[in-house]
């Protein structure tokens, strides 16, 4: 089975950026859908953004629409998330996940084990 890792994460001030990163090990992502998903105590865990197989048409949480821009290099297997202005309220683990969207569920094959997220204010 595909695993995914996460890097990337950590802390980060109210307004800075940041970049996650996410592989697969073990394979590739092959013709999945990836996605981020973020959860922080207390809250849903909440699709924050995913893209299909050719990087085409990425969706977006309102949340962060306008600030986050995922992009995906079938290349060297990696897809990123990019947090600009970044917000206190965006302080969650991050979470990697492949698979596809079944109508507006996700369905994840395979998930990583997330990386933290800390935005100071």
């Amino acid at each position: 089975q595909v695993q995914l890792r996460e890097s990337g994460g950590g802390l980060v001030q109210a307004g800075g950026s940041q970049r996650l990163s996410c592989t697969p090990v073990g394979g590739t992502f092959g013709s999945y859908a990836v996605a981020w998903f973020r959860q922080s105590p207390g809250k849903e865990r909440e699709r924050v953004a995913d893209i299909g197989e050719s990087g085409r048409t990425p969706a977006y949480a309102y949340s962060v629409k306008g600030r986050f821009t995922i992009s995906r290099h079938n290349a060297n297997n990696t897809v990123f998330l990019q947090m600009n202005n970044l917000k206190p309220e965006d302080t969650a683990v991050y979470y990697c996940t492949m698979g596809y969207l079944h109508g507006s569920q996700w369905a994840g094959v395979s998930w990583g084990q997330g990386t933290q997220v800390t935005v100071s204010s």
